[in-house]
């Protein structure tokens, strides 16, 4: 019975896949540093738009869980300012109701936005209307009371 060893997949700068042995039999694990968790979120969420997001995750070996936590550190303001190699950490209690908070005020500026539309837009209508009622002959209008 042979031994089998871990192996992983390396992709190179020109795109070419190629897989390393680790005989230790360690694996090593990711980290990222505030700074290339905000790059991956900006390029993720523009690969969305275009409906390419679950390829950009494959394509960088990333998880879509790691995506969600480091959105919720993103909104919690966790990875603003710091240096590479200092602990993040999970959002405090007070940090997570803001980030709530501030996603709730996006959310309500965005109706209140879609609703200031719906106003102008019902009064532009209006306007119309009244000016349609007026240039209509006199004699097929109806007397008002």
């Amino acid at each position: 019975m042979s031994k089998r060893f871990p192996v992983a997949l390396v992709a190179a700068e020109d795109g070419v896949v190629s897989s390393s042995s680790i005989p230790d039999g360690s694996t090593r694990r990711r980290s990222f540093t505030p700074g290339q968790k905000l790059k991956y979120l900006a390029e993720y969420e523009s690969a969305c738009e275009t409906g390419q997001g679950n390829a950009f995750l494959r394509g960088e070996g990333l998880y879509s869980s790691l995506i969600s936590e480091w959105r919720r550190q993103r909104d919690a303001g966790l990875l603003e300012g710091k240096s590479p190699g200092e602990p993040v950490g999970r959002p405090s209690a007070v940090q997570a109701e803001n980030a709530r908070l501030r996603a709730r005020l996006r959310k309500t500026e965005a109706e209140r936005d879609t609703a200031q539309t719906a106003l102008e837009i019902m009064g532009k209508v209006h306007a119309l209307l009244e000016q349609i009622s007026e240039s209509a002959a006199p004699d097929e209008r109806s007397p008002r009371r």
